[in-house]
């Protein structure tokens, strides 16, 4: 592999990063506008092992909107990034696939330190982990999300661990 290569797959992979961190943020700040734009024009999510629903960005992210109104207070951590990179005989190509575990703590409407000013508590009252998987195609203005497939592997409410 030369420098160049290396270089361009280095610069693909922070690309990628930034759109994954801008899913995450999109999430917690409710910038539902934001959360599409990550997405290319076909794309598609899929939250049903998280209880949630599949299907076309525009549709999942009305669902989130609305679902997450119920947790005033989010923010999901996406960590252990694992890059597999389209290889086009040792240069990059358009498409990626990213496996990454998230940790999602958040509280619930009403609850202590949900932002109505009543005093925080220590703890969050719903808590999921789990892994996502990207499907990403290089476009025009860059790295999108193409799919995401949520795969929640446990929850706790309130202290209370059950398994996903």
């Amino acid at each position: 592999m030369t420098q160049r290569v290396a270089l361009a797959t280095v610069m693909d992979q922070l690309s990628i990063d930034a759109v994954i961190t801008g899913f995450a943020t999109a999430v917690d700040d409710g910038a539902w506008q934001d959360y599409r734009e990550l997405f290319t024009g076909d794309g598609r999510a899929d939250y049903r092992s998280a209880g949630g629903v599949e299907g076309p960005v525009a549709e999942v992210a009305q669902w989130l909107e609305e679902t997450m109104r119920n947790f005033p207070v989010r923010q999901h951590l996406i960590v252990n990034r694992r890059f597999d990179i389209q290889d086009l005989g040792g240069y990059s190509g358009d498409r990626a696939e990213v496996r990454a575990d998230y940790l999602n703590p958040m509280r619930l409407l009403g609850a202590p330190g949900d932002g109505t000013g009543t005093p925080a508590t220590t703890a969050p009252d719903f808590v999921s982990g789990g892994r996502y998987a990207f499907g990403l195609l290089r476009a025009g203005t860059g790295w999108r999300i193409r799919t995401v497939t949520v795969h929640e592997k446990w929850r706790s409410l309130s202290g209370e661990l059950t398994p996903g």
